[in-house]
């Protein structure tokens, strides 16, 4: 069957929210502050209201009684080990650098997004691309446990350390493992378990089919429905520096998108090489190329403040990544008929 009419047109849909966004916050000057004014862990209320929602029905989709055999597959776990933690931030560092050598404010903002892996988003576009949702929600707790361990030490290493081998300026980065946990617990925990309870809920009660044929295909649409409310509000919260700023939201939006088609399309071509299927392929893939933009805005404003340019080069990640992932998801759908004949991917 075809894509629905949501998803063939999302591009659509997300153009008109950010648009919308703009003109609120260019309607509204004083919208950005009201938004922002209640927070919970960094990240604006009526945003994280948002964010629950748009991850809440993708992860009350995911089979949990299968994720076991996920779990065992070592090869799948040290390849996106391999691809977050150690290729991406590289990456990442390599292209802030090449891209803004002489803006170290922006250049920190985008390492410390390079440094966040995917825990939220990426659950959408992967569903969307018909990659594997088990094996998603495995790879994001995998992600969101690093995170908690090696978020402090990777930022310490890679703005604090590694420029100093060259001679340039260092910066610290002071964060506790504890707000790193929080925003994952808020972020993560609270959709991952309320999907979890939903699902064990509602297939002992009602059935395995019903819970798939009717309850996650009434409430399967909504997650975009959040992914659009967030993107209006990201928007109307910060389209006012980027209307002012032109240049240097180029400037930063130029590795971004470098970054995010090189880590999706070595993610993919090394994931086929390995022989996964299309749905752990994409899985993979996506994974790799998304960033926990919450955790990088939270940590950037709390340490360099919320007026400084790493928090700026933070707030303009989603704004970029959305987009590019949006077009990554029908790259991954065009590869996996061009690719995988037997992936079942509908025209």
């Amino acid at each position: 069957r075809r894509l629905s009419t949501l998803d063939r047109f999302l591009p659509v849909w997300i153009v008109t929210a950010m648009g919308l966004g703009l003109v609120l916050g260019r309607l509204f000057p004083g919208l950005g502050a009201a938004l922002d004014r209640v927070q919970v862990a960094g990240v604006s209320v009526p945003i994280g209201v948002g964010l629950l929602w748009m991850m809440y029905p993708v992860l009350a989709k995911v089979r949990y009684e299968t994720i076991a055999q996920h779990v065992a597959n070592r090869r799948l776990l040290v390849t996106s080990l391999s691809l977050n933690w150690v290729l991406g931030p590289v990456v990442m560092f390599a292209l802030a650098w090449a891209f803004l050598p002489d803006l170290p404010h922006y250049r920190n903002g985008l390492i410390m997004i390079g440094l966040a892996r995917c825990i939220a988003m990426v659950l959408i576009w992967n569903a969307l691309a018909r990659g594997s949702a088990e094996l998603a929600a495995v790879l994001v707790a995998l992600n969101s446990v690093f995170q908690i361990l090696t978020y402090s030490l990777l930022g310490y290493f890679f703005l604090a350390v590694v420029p100093g081998w060259f001679g340039a300026d260092t910066a610290a980065l002071h964060v506790s493992m504890w707000t790193i946990a929080r925003s994952v617990l808020i972020f993560l925990g609270i959709p991952l378990l309320a999907g979890y309870l939903t699902r064990r809920t509602l297939v002992a009660r009602r059935g395995a089919a019903w819970y798939d044929g009717v309850f996650i295909r009434r409430i399967g649409p909504t997650a975009l429905v959040g992914l659009l409310y967030t993107i209006v509000l990201m928007f109307a919260m910060q389209g006012d520096r980027i209307l002012h700023l032109p240049l240097d939201v180029l400037r930063i939006s130029l590795p971004l998108i470098v970054y995010f088609v090189t880590m999706f399309g070595l993610a993919f071509v090394v994931s086929a090489k390995l022989g996964f299927s299309y749905a752990e392929t994409a899985s993979l893939s996506f994974t790799a190329a998304g960033n926990n933009f919450e955790l990088a805005i939270a940590v950037a404003i709390a340490t360099f403040g919320i007026g400084s340019g790493e928090a700026l080069a933070a707030a303009i990640g989603p704004l970029i990544e959305v987009p590019a992932l949006v077009a990554l998801v029908y790259a991954s759908l065009w590869a996996g008929r061009r690719f995988f004949p037997t992936s079942g991917i509908p025209t």
